[in-house]
């Protein structure tokens, strides 16, 4: 079947991660507009440094969010600034997590290209 090539797929990833590096955090899907954030307490996207791609696929370095109690983490989201700015792109947590109290969510964010047709 064809597809993209190595090449096209890092240069893919390689774009969008030179497009944002705040990481997010949200309650419910993000879809394409960055819904569901989670807001509150000390809460604030943080900064993540976007390794080399490879593979078409690009790997943050990891991240602390401060969330606050009462919230359950459901995706993660990338954004182009720390405070409004663009949507870039998000995923699903491997788990959910639920915050009875005030905590810090752990986030190693990756970017994966686009899929061949």
């Amino acid at each position: 079947m064809a597809g993209y090539s190595a090449t096209a797929l890092n240069a893919a990833v390689g774009a969008t991660a030179a497009l944002g590096t705040w990481i997010s955090a949200h309650t419910a899907d993000p879809g394409t507009t960055g819904a569901n954030e989670v807001t509150g307490g000390t809460y604030a996207r943080v900064q993540t440094t976007w390794g080399s791609p490879s593979g078409g696929a690009s790997t943050g370095s990891q991240t602390s969010i401060n969330i606050p109690a009462s919230t359950t983490v459901t995706y993660f989201g990338v954004w182009s600034t720390q405070s409004g700015g663009t949507w870039i792109t998000g995923g699903a947590l491997s788990a959910s997590e639920t915050f009875a109290s005030a905590g810090v969510l752990a986030v190693t964010p990756t970017q994966t290209g686009i899929t061949s047709p």
